[in-house]
């Protein structure tokens, strides 16, 4: 196809793409009003495409401005665009792929690779051959253009390259990269290495079959003198590590001493990648017999590591130490993420809240939010990277390790420069888990040594002790407190207070972890706790404003009913209130307060009475706006969609006022539409508008039945609907919440027992099924026994076994006192079912440090039951089966 563009309309074109690299905003938007408005003529991106490939007069930022434009028009509308166009644009790219600028060449290269993926690369059939003839092209140009587009695509299309649907093009494609392993360019090089590494994860059956030609051409390149090719081999090698260990065992040796090279590169690229190793080889089983001869050198690399560059305390302004006073830019705050309510039942070994934690989900990480949290090195880098491979190599040797970190640890712990002694603080932060056993004897020295760096003149030195010291916390909350948590807590809330921004946020942080451990310990204390915390409310600035909130929930969730005291609300509740009523429904701030104020309710019980009634009406109206704006943008795709963490968030505030005001929330529930409300949120798409949902209907349940119990008919079947394991925290509210409701309904629970039980009984068989899940399924299992013992009962061989096993870690509480008492109900009208997991039952009732008389009895009477059903001498044969504590137990407890 030949095109040629007018005259007016390319100089149209060229003037609006140099108006957009104006920094002005007012500019900006009128260029996108012009772009939107030239996007309704079919040949803009002809000339879009021309700019970029043809019109070499006009400079570089410009033409690559204009094919990235082009680049976001074709995956916005490129199935629209008319065939003729687009083979044209196919044409110019593949023209273009050896232009002599390295800025064009590489947005042609994205532009391939967009359109590749958009349209398909079956669609492109000539494009791949194409592109692997250009690589022998003796014209340097052509060949690195058509290799760094090659990259782009396997980054892309690595699975669709690998399938037989394109006939195989790796075949063919692999080994041709390979030969260029060798080529005198390293930009050649890199990018060889680059395109085969793309397809080691997926185990490219193409790749698998050349493994030891690539592995063999790796090591060829180990030395080699370009930064990207060794930070290439080393990636490579990382991944080799996870798939193909096999091949690599054989030159382990060799492999480790390169890395231990990699790790000490000049470039820190490289030596981040390399640092990837040591993580990835801490998750292979062989890793403590490969690595101990290497141990001893690979410490101190970390540690060095970790120490900040020259750069990053610039970027980190680290030699600002006050800046308490600078209003936080927009841009430096990273977005929150509400977790929304999941119940949990409290283990024997468990402390703590039990309503709004998390079910199967990960571990934050320390390394990638703790450290440096700032928008200039919020990314992963070295010093993370060393700071967490210290930390997993650490979980592998244990004390072992400890031998060759303590000496390193007395070298930079009490150093005079602040970067090296900062480095040492991190590095035992970094082994606090892995090697805690063997800390114990040091840390009656470290603990207090720690404490006072809290006073260090450096706020890098101050902020990462208030990271350490939060690793530790456990272990201080255990010693006497007068010794290290009254002179820990307190210094960590003169911190709070500190005039730099970092050892604010830092110790905000540190003392959350150390609410969570301490618990009802910091109730002597709360009163200066408070004060303090609401101090730093008219101190902080906006971005530490939002993790205060969180400490000052976690405090809640940690005393509980503690904080009910008429000092501490007066205390707490006025500056929350000033900050909630300051707050437009719109505010993103709105979601961390109401977070902390849920935590609040929770805790204050009857004590939030008096500011039940405006929050309560405020959460109701965010639920409404955000429906009513949903059910607008299905009308009206013009509309925009609306934000449902609001919704969330605030169905989340419900459940803590529900669960702290109990019957009091019921004038509030009868003067408003929230079961209306709750009947739509608990079918929205989104699973975690649903999980709330199911959180409050419980909680509501508990609270007020009276209210829920007319809705039944409605709310069972979206229940039984969501008993998908798929979703673990929307099925483990919804399975909560139907035990919870049949403890209210009694046996009118009948008629809709069948929309439930058999999902409830492939949950509980279902292997790898989270415990908190486990454990709530279990529960609501008992309870529907409990109501419809006849109902429930037949089906005891099915579910009996995986009960008692979930079941016999929870601690005594009415949760499990309704499941027991449905299981013994179940057995008395169906004792058969029990008799070949009988030994199950045993273990389960002997969990109980002290059920109540009644429970206890009826226990009793079914050992006596069976015990006289079988016989005296089988009952004996059968006791001896047990293990003895076991055995002395029931004996103990239930005299059999």
């Amino acid at each position: 196809m030949t095109w040629e563009p007018q005259g007016d309309g390319l100089q149209q074109i060229i003037a609006i793409l140099k108006e957009s690299q104006s920094p002005d905003t007012a500019t900006q938007m009128a260029v996108q009003m012009k772009l939107e408005e030239f996007n309704r003529y079919p040949d803009f991106n002809n000339y879009l495409i021309y700019v970029l490939t043809k019109l070499k007069t006009e400079d570089e930022p410009t033409r690559s401005l204009s094919g990235l434009i082009l680049k976001n028009n074709i995956r916005m509308h490129g199935s629209n665009l008319q065939p003729e166009i687009v083979e044209y644009i196919k044409h110019e790219c593949l023209q273009a792929v050896g232009d002599t600028s390295p800025l064009i060449r590489a947005t042609v290269g994205i532009l391939i690779t967009t359109i590749a993926s958009n349209g398909g690369l079956h669609n492109w059939p000539q494009l791949l051959p194409s592109l692997c003839d250009m690589l022998d092209n003796p014209d340097f140009n052509v060949c690195e253009g058509a290799f760094s587009a090659l990259q782009k695509i396997c980054e892309d299309s690595a699975e669709i390259l690998d399938s037989a649907a394109l006939n195989r093009p790796l075949n063919v494609m692999i080994p041709k990269f390979l030969q260029y392993f060798k080529h005198s360019s390293p930009k050649i090089r890199s990018h060889a290495i680059a395109c085969i590494n793309q397809f080691i994860i997926n185990r490219s059956q193409a790749l698998m079959i050349n493994i030891d030609s690539f592995i063999e051409n790796l090591f060829h390149l180990s030395s080699d003198e370009d930064h990207e090719v060794r930070k290439n081999v080393c990636h490579g090698l990382v991944m080799l590590l996870e798939v193909r260990m096999d091949r690599l065992m054989p030159h382990m040796s060799q492999i480790i001493e390169y890395m231990l090279l990699r790790t000490q590169d000049s470039d820190e690229g490289v030596a981040l990648e390399a640092s990837e190793f040591w993580l990835s080889l801490a998750e292979q089983s062989i890793c403590k017999d490969v690595l101990a001869p290497y141990l001893a050198q690979l410490a101190p690399i970390l540690v060095r590591g970790m120490r900040y560059s020259e750069i990053d305390i610039i970027l980190l302004k680290g030699n600002v130490e006050e800046d308490d006073m600078v209003p936080d830019r927009e841009e430096d705050i990273r977005p929150r993420f509400h977790k929304s309510r999941t119940h949990t039942i409290k283990s024997g070994q468990e402390a703590g809240g039990g309503g709004a934690g998390a079910a199967g989900e990960d571990d934050d990480d320390d390394y990638d939010d703790g450290l440096d949290d700032d928008s200039s090195l919020s990314e992963w880098n070295l010093r993370k990277c060393s700071a967490a491979a210290l930390d997993v190599l650490a979980n592998v040797f244990r004390e072992d390790c400890l031998p060759i970190v303590l000496p390193i640890l007395k070298e930079t712990l009490f150093h005079q420069e602040w970067v090296i002694k900062e480095s040492g603080v991190l590095a035992l932060g970094a082994i606090a888990e892995g090697c805690m056993q063997g800390m114990i004897q040091h840390l009656p020295e470290l603990i207090p040594y720690l404490i006072s760096c809290l006073s260090d003149k450096k706020a890098l030195v101050r902020s990462i002790t208030c990271w350490t010291l939060s690793r530790y916390a456990n272990w201080v909350v255990g010693q006497p407190h007068d010794q290290y948590l009254k002179p820990l807590m307190e210094e960590l809330l003169k911190r709070i207070l500190d005039s730099n921004k970092r050892v604010q946020e830092a110790a905000c942080s540190a003392f959350a972890t150390l609410e969570e451990e301490a618990c009802t310990e910091l109730v002597p204390y709360l009163e200066y706790i408070l004060k303090t915390l609401v101090f730093a409310f008219s101190k902080y600035q906006h971005k530490n404003l939002l993790i205060l909130y969180d400490a000052v929930g976690t405090l809640a969730d940690s005393v509980g009913h503690h904080l009910n005291k008429s000092q501490y609300i007066d205390i707490l509740m006025p500056p929350l209130i000033d900050k909630w009523n300051l707050l437009k429904d719109d505010d993103k701030d709105l979601f961390p307060l109401l977070e902390c104020l849920s935590s609040i309710a929770t805790a204050l019980q009857s004590g939030f009475l008096p500011y039940c009634d405006p929050v309560y009406r405020r959460c109701i109206s965010l639920i409404e706006q955000t429906i009513n704006q949903e059910m607008l943008c299905k009308q009206n795709q013009a509309f925009e969609h609306p934000d449902k963490e609001r919704m969330i968030v605030a169905l989340d505030l419900l459940s803590g006022l529900a669960e702290g005001l109990d019957r009091h929330i019921e004038t509030l529930v009868a003067n408003s539409n929230i079961m209306h409300l709750l009947y739509q949120c608990m079918q929205d798409v989104l699973p975690e508008v649903r999980q709330s949902s199911f959180a409050l209907l419980g909680d509501l349940t508990k609270a007020c039945f009276p209210h829920v119990h007319p809705f039944m008919a409605e709310f069972f079947p979206i229940l039984g609907q969501n008993l998908n394991p798929d979703f673990i925290s929307v099925c483990n509210n919804a399975t909560w919440a139907i035990g919870e409701i049949c403890m209210k309904l009694g046996e009118e629970t009948k008629q809709y027992i069948n929309l439930v039980l058999t999902d409830l009984f492939v949950i509980i068989n279902r292997p790898n099924t989270p415990k908190t899940l486990l454990e709530n399924t279990a529960i609501t299992i008992g309870r529907l026994g409990y109501v419809c013992p006849v109902e429930v009962a037949p089906y005891l061989p099915e579910f009996v076994r995986q009960w008692c096993t979930s079941l016999r870690h929870i601690r005594d509480n009415d949760e499990k006192d309704s499941a027991f008492r449905g299981m013994c109900n179940m057995i008395t009208v169906n004792p058969a079912g029990v008799v070949p997991d009988f030994i199950f039952f045993c273990d389960a009732i002997a969990s109980w440090v002290n059920p109540p008389q009644d429970l206890h009895q009826m226990i009793q009477k079914i050992l006596h039951g069976f015990k006289t059903q079988v016989g005296e001498e089988n009952w004996r044969r059968f006791v001896e089966q047990f293990p003895p504590t076991l055995a002395e137990r029931l004996v103990t407890m239930y005299n059999i």
